[in-house]
């Protein structure tokens, strides 16, 4: 459960990216661009402080990240 859960926060933070680079997106968020690509791919936990703090820079909440 917890590796699909990752993967859908992952397929959210690359369709809010866009045609941004890893490392323009990755500033706007206030990570690393290794760590954006690490998230995106689901290679990466997250945990819920930092997810929070991610929405909350992307104006966005738990309910746009898992609506499925």
């Amino acid at each position: 459960m917890g590796k699909s859960l990752e993967k859908q926060f992952g397929r959210f933070l690359r369709q809010r990216r866009g045609d941004a680079s890893y490392a323009v997106f990755a500033r706007q968020l206030g990570i690393s661009a290794s760590t954006l690509y690490r998230l995106e791919t689901g290679e990466q936990s997250v945990t819920l402080g930092k997810m929070g703090d991610i929405l909350k820079k992307l104006k966005a909440g738990v309910r746009d990240v898992f609506a499925e």
